[in-house]
């Protein structure tokens, strides 16, 4: 990590900025691809699928003796496991559902709205160098608690063509309808404009790499809806003296680990910490399996030494992580202050690892930037609002002079004569009219 020591304000954009890439000539290969598959179909899917992941699969779609088989091939313990967690993200996300509230705004008018979920939704999970069965907990409960009718599963074959277990378990506890063998960006098209296999689907949810992230904000341009402007994970740790170094750069590999484009930043008070925490990076790193690629990360990654908390936490608030951990005497106040985050951990004891796998939180975040505007993914997500209105003879009496006035005003005669001839009617069957 490169050390950075009290930066004047002016320079926090350049600092705080994530890595970059050519995004026009990304753009230029991932609608190539899209434009094949919307073309071709099925036939593109496969080409692709042999292309990338280097497999050639005639049937791309999971079957129930696959489905059935991947529950033996799991320990116990990771059964278990799986259960507690999704038990945990259900039981936080079933909190979000409400019933619809009536307002009577005026006598004899009420109006309220319905959450109504939507019908056909695709879940994107990567696979490549680490299957993320946990992603399939947190899209697929807050689908299945909002109703979508269809949920479709897109994830990219191993050089078997075959999918982890642990993913076909997860999605058959969470009551996927379909699961694909597709991956990358023709997983994203096939989706988004379906095959004569794979249901075209109304909103595309996941993570993936920016193959697949500029993949979903193409077709975003083209009236599919996604969750939200996503790239590669990142992780701010606020730290002060009384923070522990061991855990901090444990937190700080967990995120660096996910792949070569994942950013982590440490901002502290403590030049002393920042110290204990580089020693603590490369004995932890030494030993963990994903070395290479959490090298690589930490090789765009920055520690900033500020004189104040108060800069501090401003600092945060102008990063935007997806994931921020204060790891402070008093978390609790701080938190309060943070405008800006994907999801916060508070304390020593609140590792990022936990709310990526079985706190009951979700892990599907905004990242680059994006928290200053969007949030994580909910129930929320997996509905549309719909709202209604009923007026009674008396509410429409009641408000029918102002809509009239308003729409003469704007020069919508029509509007207003919608409401004039019920006005009419209501008065000529009015007793002793």
């Amino acid at each position: 990590m490169k050390l950075i020591k009290y930066p004047l304000k002016e320079t926090w954009p350049g600092l705080l900025e994530r890595p970059s890439f050519n995004a026009v000539a990304l753009q230029e290969k991932v609608k190539a691809v899209l434009t094949d598959i919307k073309q071709q179909g099925d036939v593109a899917v496969q080409h692709y699928t042999h292309l990338f992941d280097g497999i050639n699969l005639p049937n791309n779609i999971v079957s129930k003796a696959e489905m059935e088989t991947a529950a033996q091939l799991l320990s116990p313990q990771l059964k278990q496991a799986i259960q507690l967690a999704a038990d945990n993200i259900r039981l936080f996300h079933r909190q979000q559902l409400s019933a619809p509230t009536k307002v009577e705004t005026m006598p004899g008018i009420e109006c309220w709205r319905k959450s109504v979920g939507i019908e056909k939704v695709g879940l994107y999970i990567p696979g490549g160098t680490a299957p993320l069965f946990s992603t399939i907990l947190m899209l697929g409960i807050p689908a299945q608690l909002a109703g979508c009718r269809d949920i479709i599963l897109c994830s990219p074959p191993d050089k078997e063509g075959k999918l982890h277990p642990a993913i076909l378990y997860a999605a058959k506890l969470v009551g996927v309808t379909q699961i694909c063998k597709i991956g990358g960006v023709q997983a994203i098209g096939a989706m988004a404009y379906g095959t004569a296999t794979i249901p075209q689907v109304y909103k595309i949810f996941g993570p993936g790499n920016q193959y697949v992230t500029c993949a979903k904000q193409l077709i975003q341009q083209q009236g599919i809806a996604i969750d939200m402007p996503a790239g590669p994970s990142e992780v701010c740790v606020l730290a002060d003296d009384t923070a522990n170094a061991a855990f901090v750069a444990a937190d700080l590999l967990s995120q660096a680990e996910h792949g070569i484009d994942s950013q982590v930043l440490l901002v502290s008070v403590s030049e002393r910490l920042i110290q204990e925490v580089e020693s603590q990076l490369n004995s932890q790193l030494a030993v963990l399996p994903r070395k290479q690629i959490a090298e690589q990360a930490l090789a765009n990654s920055k520690a900033i030494l500020v004189p104040t908390i108060a800069e501090a936490i401003d600092m945060v608030n102008a990063y935007a992580a997806e994931h921020l951990i204060i790891s402070c005497n008093n978390a609790e106040e701080i938190g309060e202050e943070i405008i800006n985050a994907g999801s916060v951990f508070l304390g020593n004891y609140s590792p990022e690892s936990v709310g990526d796998y079985a706190s009951g939180t979700n892990h599907t975040l905004p990242t680059n930037g994006f928290a200053r505007a969007y949030s994580g993914v909910s129930v929320d997500s997996f509905t549309k609002k719909i709202t209604y209105q009923k007026l009674s003879r008396q509410g429409l009496q009641q408000i029918g002079a102002t809509v009239e006035l308003m729409a003469n005003a704007e020069g919508l005669q029509a509007h207003a004569n919608a409401v004039t001839l019920r006005l009419q009617e209501i008065e000529n069957n009015e007793p002793g009219s």
